[in-house]
C-alpha cells in the first residue's frame, strides 16, 4: 500500500477498473492508500449459499428492504457501529459523490421504520464492488446482502467483489481466487452490460413487477399481496444456482 493524494470520484472509477480500492488506518486519519489484496474474495452469483435459518428469516419479510434511500446513513452506520474503521471523511465523501452518480449504491433494512442493517458498494459494469456492511438487529445484514445478491442476477451483473475472504462472508460462499485469476474476470465483467434496476426502490417494488410478469420467474401467481418479496429474492437466487 502507499499513499495518495486527494483523489476524485473518477479517479476511484479508474482504480476499481484496475483491480485496486482505497482504505484509510482510522477513521481520523486523512490520508488514503491503494489495496490490491494478492487474493480476492468472491461470491459466485450462481453459488450463492442461504442457510435454513437465514432463509426462514428473509421469507417473513421482517424487515422492510429498500435500495438507495438512505446511502449516507448506512455508510455512517458502517463506520460508526464499529471501535475501529476505515471509513474516514475522504472516504464518505469520495462514496456520496459516487452515489450522486449513479455508482454507488445501499442497501437498506428497517425495522418499525428505524434503520438496523444494511450495506453499500460500488457497480462498475457487470461488476460489483461490496464495500462495507453493518447489522444492530439479528440477521439484518445478512438479508440485505440476499436482496442485493437477488438485484445483481436480475440486473446482470456477473461479479461480485468482496475484497477479502472472512469468516462471515465464508458462509455464503465467498471464494478466495489469486489477484491474476481476479483481474481477468474483472476484464470480463467490465466489459458486461449490466444496469441497476433498484435505485430509489424496494424490494416490495420487485415484487410487483413479479406479479406483473415482467421478471421472467415462474412459481408465483395471485396479487402483489400476496408475494412475499423476500421469497422472490430467494426464488431468482435459487433460479441462478
Amino acid at each position: 500500500m502507499h499513499g495518495t493524494p486527494q483523489l476524485t470520484p473518477e479517479l476511484l472509477l479508474r482504480a476499481y477498473a484496475e483491480g485496486l480500492f482505497p482504505m484509510a488506518e482510522t477513521r481520523d486519519d486523512p490520508t488514503l492508500y491503494w489495496v490490491s489484496p494478492e487474493k480476492r474474495g468472491v461470491i459466485p452469483l450462481d453459488g450463492f449459499h442461504v442457510s435454513r435459518r437465514l432463509a426462514r428469516t428473509v421469507r417473513s419479510d421482517r424487515y422492510a428492504v429498500s435500495f438507495d434511500h438512505a446511502f449516507v446513513d448506512v455508510m455512517q452506520a458502517c463506520g460508526g457501529t464499529r471501535a475501529e474503521t476505515w471509513i474516514n471523511a475522504e472516504i464518505l465523501r469520495l462514496y456520496t459523490a459516487l452515489h450522486v452518480a449513479g455508482y454507488a449504491h445501499s442497501v437498506e433494512c428497517r425495522l418499525e421504520g428505524e434503520l438496523v442493517g444494511g450495506l453499500y458498494g460500488v457497480s462498475l459494469g457487470g461488476a460489483f464492488f461490496g464495500e462495507s456492511m453493518f447489522s444492530i438487529a439479528r440477521d439484518a445484514s445478512k438479508v440485505a446482502l440476499v436482496h442485493l445478491v437477488a438485484q445483481l442476477i436480475r440486473s446482470g451483473f456477473v461479479l461480485l467483489d468482496t475484497q477479502f475472504q472472512t469468516a462471515h462472508l465464508e458462509q455464503f460462499g465467498t471464494l478466495e481466487i489469486p489477484r491474476g485469476v481476479y483481474l481477468a474476470r474483472l476484464n470480463e465483467a467490465l466489459g458486461t452490460r449490466a444496469y441497476w434496476l433498484a435505485s430509489a426502490g424496494s424490494a416490495t417494488a420487485f415484487s410487483a413487477s413479479v406479479a406483473s410478469g415482467e421478471t421472467g420467474l415462474t412459481g408465483f401467481s395471485g396479487p402483489m399481496a400476496t408475494v412475499s418479496p423476500g421469497a422472490i429474492a430467494l426464488q431468482v437466487i435459487t433460479q441462478a444456482s
